[in-house]
């Protein structure tokens, strides 16, 4: 099993900065990548980024060049900063998990609201 555990969230101005933290517990050993995902209201699901264990980076269109995953292996913790929020930027955000086995971990997710 692996817990994962969001932070850092809250309200923001547009054109603002919050950095999100997830930290992991448990079966951490057998982790090979983590992301963040976000849903809006009304809206599905999506990929925000995702970081693998060798440190390979993915990003959503939408936030490239805005946004920055990052881990630290040693504090078993992965970083979502965002710079340069917009109103559109808002939604409840989740950290995964995706271990060797395939099986699929989330945290229970974190409001970000950015004001116009």
């Amino acid at each position: 099993q692996v817990q994962l555990v969001e932070s850092g969230g809250g309200l923001v101005q547009a054109g603002g900065s919050l950095r999100l933290s997830c930290a992991a517990s448990g079966s951490i050993f057998s982790i090979n990548a983590m992301g963040w995902y976000r849903q809006a209201p009304g809206k599905q699901r999506e990929l925000v980024a995702t970081i693998t264990s060798g440190g390979n980076t993915n990003y959503a269109d939408s936030v490239k060049g805005r946004f920055t995953i990052s881990r630290d292996n040693a504090k078993n913790t992965v970083y979502l900063q965002m710079n340069s929020l917009k109103p559109e930027d808002t939604a409840v955000y989740y950290c995964n998990a995706l271990r060797a086995t395939m099986k699929l971990y989330w945290g229970q997710g974190i409001q970000v609201t950015v004001s116009s």
